[in-house]
């Protein structure tokens, strides 16, 4: 399709008037066409009303009519995967490779919330029936099941223009709830993100949906972004990005006369703890695995381990030394903005400045290749000195991590006391050292959304049992997760029918269960 360069307003196109804005090619450094406008304050106030307007109807569509649609969507996706992969790499420098992996997990998302939407049994039906004989006050008749909260506002993602953008699992997971989706554009990748919504609105057109259900915004800024969060229609806010932004964005919605809950992934350093025995049996391997797994994407994932906390011994050093050796022989990678490489370069020379932090070793520099590039850096530093500044434990998006080496097993549990709240938190050891490390798993089971055994955080599996979300600062909500089944009641809340007439209550909650989903009935669960 031709790029036009304009938000989409449920079926119209945006006009001009709004600020003008490219794209880089972070590979070249060079501006990508066409230009961009951003939305103007009507558009933004045009596409809430539109999305209310058609959450009237489409929160009533049955699970297997949205099942369709997600599918729909899944389809044009696929059908568009070689345009993908010209503009992705355009936008963001990422490899066919990848960007075939993420437009598949993007497909896989869409699907797997289709097939669960179309099963029915995450509305969690319950039914108490009631008992008017009951003394000495009758039992009321209370059936309740999740129902979708409004139109949702989703942030795409700088570092996954797919699986977190436009039709990713924010807007997956609020269509399968049976929401309508409002997508503000990142301005890094506004093609790709036109190529995806053409595609999520010509599915809805297909399938017969109310116009409104789906608008993409773009915007050079913030200026949109912050609107549609303070519209007094909007209901929920998803958002992949920083913890500036994101607390930002929470800032907005609890000053809004009627607040509203913003779902933020705000990022993580998700910690590695590296016990005695692991280093003795495999300290090799895990340092080939640390070092992969902090350089993957340019260090430019959620998942990214910047905090690696090692034991007073002999084979500490040795992986300490192996794992300097291979970020020193690490290239300059292509970060994915000029924006994301300035913060990058910036928190590492100040890093770097620290006296208690020392430089262990920078990857080769990228000299005179072209494009946006950040060298891979490794620091390290003592655990006293982790403890008395926790501004070590700040992410720092982009190739680089922070060794710390702990005196003692005490200093070690201290440490992960004092740690905030991570998307992550992995251990390599031994069955011997996790009876010895007991209490520091029980410690990390409150830092975290995810405790990874013998493995590295990068990659994030879709799922019904995935976490993906963590107490904050790595997101706004430490009980949700913005990954796996479980992801869609973000965009839902509880409702009770207290002695309704069977010819109204929803399909869920009839007697004789029509739908054959699995529910709670005077306590027991089944399908009956």
């Amino acid at each position: 399709m031709d790029l036009r360069g304009r938000s989409y307003i449920g079926w119209a196109n945006g006009a001009d008037g709004g600020k003008e804005f490219r794209a880089v090619n972070p590979a070249t450094n060079a501006a990508v066409e066409p230009a961009y406008t951003s939305a103007l304050p009507g558009e933004v106030d045009s596409a809430a009303r539109l999305a209310a307007q058609a959450f009237t109807s489409y929160s009533k569509f049955s699970g297997k009519e949205k099942a369709v649609f997600l599918r729909v969507i899944a389809e044009g996706l696929e059908g568009i995967a070689d345009a993908l992969v010209v503009r992705v790499n355009l936008e963001t420098g990422l490899l066919e490779a990848r960007i075939r992996s993420e437009a598949a997990r993007t497909v896989f998302q869409l699907r797997f919330f289709a097939d669960l939407v179309e099963e029915g049994s995450w509305v969690r039906a319950r039914l108490d029936r009631g008992d008017p004989a009951r003394k000495p006050a009758p039992k009321p008749d209370l059936r309740s099941m999740w129902r979708p909260l409004g139109p949702v506002v989703v942030f795409g993602a700088s570092n996954f223009p797919l699986a977190y953008s436009v039709a990713g699992g924010d807007t997956a997971s609020a269509f399968a709830a049976g929401n309508p989706v409002i997508v503000k554009a990142h301005p890094a990748h506004p093609g790709t993100s036109e190529l995806v919504g053409d595609v999520i609105r010509s599915a809805a057109r297909e399938c017969k949906l109310p116009e409104g259900v789906f608008s993409l915004l773009f915007d050079a800024g913030t200026e949109v972004g912050a609107a549609l969060v303070r519209h007094p229609l909007v209901r929920a806010v998803g958002f992949t990005g920083s913890q500036r932004g994101g607390r930002a964005l929470m800032d907005i919605a609890a000053a809004r006369p009627e607040p509203i809950p913003v779902f933020a992934e705000m990022g993580s350093t998700n910690p590695v703890f590296l016990l005695p025995g692991a280093l003795t049996a495999r300290g090799e391997l895990i340092a080939e695995g640390m070092h992969g797994s902090v350089t993957l994407g340019a260090g430019q994932f959620c998942t990214k381990p910047g905090l690696v906390f090692l034991p007073p011994t002999a084979e500490a050093k040795v992986f300490s030394q192996s794992l300097a050796r291979r970020m020193a022989e690490s290239q300059a990678p292509v970060m994915l903005t000029p924006q994301i490489r300035a913060s990058y370069s910036g928190q590492v020379a100040s890093r770097a400045r620290q006296s208690s932090v020392t430089l262990t070793v920078e990857g080769k520099s990228a000299g005179s290749e072209p494009g946006v590039r950040g060298t891979p850096a490794l620091f390290t530093t003592g655990g006293r000195e982790f403890i008395a500044q926790p501004e070590l434990s700040a992410e720092v998006f982009g190739p680089a991590t922070l060794l710390v080496r702990c005196s003692r097993k005490e200093e070690m549990l201290e440490i992960a006391r004092s740690l905030h709240g991570h998307l992550t938190a992995s251990v390599h050891g031994t069955e011997e050292d996790l009876r010895e490390y007991r209490e520091l798993i029980e410690i990390l089971e409150q830092k975290a959304g995810r405790l990874v055994f013998n493995g590295f955080p990068t990659g994030v599996e879709v799922g019904h049992a995935m976490v993906h979300g963590g107490p904050y600062p790595a997101t706004s909500d430490g009980q949700s997760t913005s990954v796996g089944s479980q992801a869609i009641y973000r965009f839902a809340r509880p409702v009770c029918f207290q002695n309704f007439p069977p010819e109204f209550l929803p399909e869920e909650l009839k007697d004789g269960n029509p739908l054959g989903i699995w529910r709670l009935m005077d306590g027991a669960l089944g399908r009956d």
